[in-house]
């Protein structure tokens, strides 16, 4: 409910019973907040090329989670994606077409030049899911000195994904 009609519905509740002024000032607050701040999103998308975005779209989504972002792809008129983003959480990251700006996926160049980090709530859960739909382990779910979890596994073009204990987000303030 847009805030202005909030505003109208706690002012007619309030006439009746003035008790509701003060239940509703919250969620009033709340709807303000909403409209005048904008959608956050993050500053820094990482890139990883793949030759088919179509299957890597689908295997990320049942695999390991992700969300297309379905207003970012964009297709060709022969129907091949050229470019989408997934989302995780608060994170985003692009899915670009194989040898964009250079870069080619693992499968092609044959060698891992980087991993992903995904802060996941339960490891061990996330890892069966990903089992179930027969992503490549690289690493299997094990517990870490510092007191935390972790797995890694390959998507089908040999990108590497890390997955961690969500507690690991925290990142230390500024000195």
């Amino acid at each position: 409910m847009k805030p202005v009609d909030l505003a109208r519905k706690l002012r007619r509740d309030a006439a009746f019973e003035p008790a509701a002024l003060n239940r509703g000032k919250e969620a009033l607050m709340a709807a303000i907040r909403q409209e005048v701040e904008p959608a956050r999103r993050p500053t820094i998308i990482p890139q990883l090329p793949y030759a088919d975005i179509r299957a890597a779209l689908l295997f990320l989504e049942r695999a390991f989670g992700f969300r297309e972002i379905p207003a970012s792809r964009m297709e060709g008129a022969d129907g091949v994606i050229h470019h989408s983003l997934v989302e995780f959480g608060d994170g985003v990251i692009g899915i670009g077409t194989q040898g964009a700006h250079g870069a080619v996926s693992p499968q092609s160049g044959g060698l891992e030049s980087q991993y992903v980090s995904v802060a996941v709530a339960d490891v061990f859960a996330h890892y069966q899911r990903a089992l179930a739909a027969g992503a490549r382990i690289a690493k299997e779910p094990r517990e870490h000195a510092g007191g935390y979890r972790s797995y890694e596994a390959f998507d089908p073009e040999g990108h590497r994904w890390r997955f961690v204990h969500e507690r690991l987000r925290e990142v230390p303030a500024k000195a």
